[in-house]
């Protein structure tokens, strides 16, 4: 009997964390695309019916986007949805840029020639043309590019890091985008990508902080507009 219970135990354990993971995966999208309002404080009632949990595993859930930093949580109060901070975003970004500048020289050094054909690939596939594309689409594709290079780094550590920077920084990179010019970006991407491909690492290094480099009053900017799009519904679709 005590097997048959360890085991029943085994079972239960996995769809327990998967529970937890679906929940977080959920909330995470919601406090990403801004669902909640900025300082708004989270109703945990209603959302564990919205996503038809117990409030056990949207806890745990809240707990780690708070680690992550997408909520915030006040002792006695309960959890928030961030506000958009002009200096946190800025600081976001230079973490970015630091990140990837470091892990390009690794890349350098350690990418495989078909992966960086590879890559090439991709953006002969994606093309420098948005097409009939959403915002929330290119912005994907920009974020896959960039984590795609940074993994040939083969610094899993590096990549996590940036995988959570990024969506953090999310919902303004799609004001940015909107403000961006894919073509220059996709020929920013190439110079990037033909760098690695010489093992040229001060090149490679150049290009891709000029690429990510902003300067505060741009986020400033991309900020104003997203409080704009998070209160006028209207002005959301292109991000969804």
């Amino acid at each position: 009997m005590r097997v048959l219970r360890e085991g029943a135990a085994a079972d239960a354990q996995p769809n327990s964390d998967s529970i937890v993971d679906r929940v977080y995966e959920q909330t995470k999208t919601m406090a990403v695309l801004f669902e909640f309002k900025p300082g708004e404080r989270l109703n945990e009632g209603d959302i564990a019916k919205r996503l038809g949990v117990s409030r056990t595993p949207l806890r745990e859930a809240l707990n780690r986007l708070t680690t992550e930093g997408f909520l915030r949580f006040v002792p006695g109060k309960g959890f928030f949805c961030r506000e958009l901070d002009a200096n946190e975003i800025f600081d976001l970004y230079e973490l970015r840029k630091t990140i990837e500048v470091a892990a390009v020289q690794l890349v350098v050094e350690r990418a495989q020639d078909q992966d960086i054909d590879s890559l090439l690939s991709f953006l002969d596939e994606t093309g420098p043309d948005p097409g009939e594309r959403t915002t929330a689409e290119l912005v994907a594709l920009d974020e896959t590019f960039h984590e795609r290079l940074i993994a040939m780094s083969g610094n899993a550590e590096m990549l996590r890091v940036l995988h959570n920077v990024n969506a953090r920084i999310r919902f303004v990179r799609w004001i940015d985008m909107d403000r961006a010019n894919r073509v220059n970006t996709q020929m920013d991407h190439r110079h990037i990508l033909s760098a690695v491909k010489a093992r040229d690492a001060k090149a490679c290094a150049g290009a891709l902080e000029r690429h990510i480099d902003r300067r505060l009053d741009q986020i400033s900017g991309a900020i104003k507009e997203g409080y704009a799009k998070i209160y006028v519904p209207q002005l959301r679709a292109g991000v969804r």
